[in-house]
């Protein structure tokens, strides 16, 4: 008897057999963040990190050539990229002549420029440099290792958040590997590691892991769940500084590392590169 039942796994998907910007699909910034109650004026500056490890391309002799491509998308972009459509428009390259790498880097500029809507940023690391892609973990107290109770998966849930207002101000680093949030597209898990950073009142470290443990069947793009993070620990914990910096895993060949923190707060932080990525 066939099998009938309607699996998507195995379905034929299509892949450009070249370059076509036509396939990058572009998110609105203002949708989730209107929700967040952020207007034109930011709160925070940053930055989306997107390394692509599947980027190849033909050179003019059609011998294939290869790179970890590294784009900075400014957070004031109007716009964000969808991460299939990104995939799909790398896909295209495979089979795309160009006479070379800073050619490849320029029309990836170009193409995602347009599409978010700001100047992006493109780097493209050749094999000659795999050697400096090393994983280094972040830096800070891991919130993981307490023992607690938790209930509560989805919405997030900043009622969890606090201080200890009779403290000193401090300034810190706490971490967790814990977090997912849910793809609001595929419906498919997303997995990350967290740094938040800041200096202030200390923050209660078991009401910000349930509050982050808040986001595991929460739906939203990884840059959005970032936003939501800062401004409801801005809101909560009253902090004079703030950064929040995901890492999440791959998926397709790409991975999306948001930051947000108060202007002036931190330097632009480094392309990590999670151990787990």
């Amino acid at each position: 008897m066939p099998f009938s039942d309607p699996n998507p796994l195995g379905r034929k998907t299509d892949y450009p057999t070249t370059v076509d910007p036509a396939v990058l699909f572009a998110v609105a910034r203002s949708e989730a963040r209107t929700t967040l109650g952020i207007a034109t004026a930011l709160p925070f500056a940053g930055a989306d990190i997107w390394n692509a490890w599947e980027l190849s391309w033909l050179d003019q002799r059609g011998k294939p050539c290869v790179a970890v491509a590294e784009l900075r998308v400014p957070c004031d972009s109007p716009n964000l990229i969808e991460s299939k459509s990104l995939k799909l428009y790398l896909g295209g390259y495979a089979m795309t002549r160009f006479d070379d790498v800073h050619d490849v880097r320029a029309r990836i500029a170009r193409d995602v420029s347009a599409c978010t809507g700001a100047d992006v940023e493109v780097a493209l690391l050749e094999p000659a440099d795999f050697g400096r892609l090393q994983a280094t973990d972040f830096a800070g107290e891991s919130l993981d290792g307490q023992q607690l109770g938790v209930t509560g998966y989805a919405p997030p849930y900043p009622a969890h958040l606090g201080i200890h207002t009779h403290s000193h101000h401090v300034e810190e680093a706490l971490v967790t590997h814990a977090f997912r949030s849910k793809c609001p597209v595929t419906g498919q898990p997303d997995w990350a590691s967290v740094q938040i950073r800041y200096r202030g009142k200390p923050i209660d470290r078991a009401g910000l892991l349930r509050y982050l443990v808040s986001f595991r069947e929460h739906a939203d793009f990884h840059e959005a769940c970032v936003e939501r993070m800062f401004v409801d620990i801005q809101a909560r914990c009253a902090p004079m500084e703030l950064m929040v910096y995901a890492r999440f895993l791959r998926r397709g060949g790409i991975d999306i590392n948001p930051w947000r923190a108060t202007p002036g707060f931190v330097a632009t932080p480094a392309n990590l590169r999670d151990p787990r990525q």
